[in-house]
């Protein structure tokens, strides 16, 4: 799994966001490998339409019902969005831990993937509890500064591989800092089974040999 979350760069938005999408739809088409996109949430739509072998998803979804909830984004309203599923806890959107446990829960009952954001191993073995989809673990100190995790900090990898494997068979998915193929090559090498990465794809002078070099790894 590759998981690209565009986040909400002023090069992420609108026709570029749906460019950066359909760039990623083609990877997935000519390389097999998983894809999923979280673009920005207006531009969720159209990147349905347009992407048919991505897995696309919502940067973010909350616990509550449908009702009186104004500016929220339900689950019931993303699961007939058509959108596959949500990262859920995002350092940038930190929500608390009983709200992760039922977000988790009704977007397994919506038929919605759900890739769940922590920061170390600590965090990740008591979400594995949930039994999410994924659990993506991030140094947020190394979110966004072009240094990747899987060389500045592996045992983060390791240390969480093996807390979440004592308590559920979930994927890890590891990000922070990714920005080539060989930050993943080393990721998969310390037990990630994929990763999450937002500026590296976003910014890059030419996406589609960025995604493909990363693709190829696997």
């Amino acid at each position: 799994m590759i998981g690209l979350n565009l986040k909400v760069y002023r090069e992420s938005g609108g026709a570029r966001g749906i460019e950066l999408c359909r760039i990623a739809d083609q990877v997935a088409s000519e390389t097999g490998v998983k894809i999923m996109v979280a673009p920005q949430i207006l531009d969720i739509p159209k990147a349905l339409s347009e992407c048919k072998k991505i897995l696309i998803y919502s940067q973010h979804v909350d616990p509550n019902e449908p009702g009186a909830a104004t500016g929220t984004l339900t689950v019931d309203a993303l699961a007939s969005s058509g959108a596959k599923g949500s990262l859920v806890n995002h350092a940038e959107h930190k929500i608390r831990l009983n709200d992760i446990n039922v977000i988790v829960a009704k977007c397994r009952k919506a038929n919605l993937e759900t890739m769940v954001c922590t920061a170390d191993a600590i965090e990740s073995a008591s979400i594995a509890s949930m039994k999410p989809n994924y659990i993506a673990v991030e140094p947020p100190e190394l979110i966004g500064s072009g240094v990747s995790v899987s060389t500045a900090k592996p045992e983060i990898i390791t240390a969480t591989v093996e807390a979440v494997r004592r308590v559920a068979d979930v994927p890890v998915i590891c990000g922070a800092g990714i920005s080539n193929g060989q930050d993943i090559k080393r990721a998969l090498e310390l037990g990630a089974k994929g990763v999450l990465l937002a500026s590296a794809y976003v910014k890059a002078k030419d996406p589609k040999a960025l995604l493909t070099e990363m693709a190829i790894q696997f």
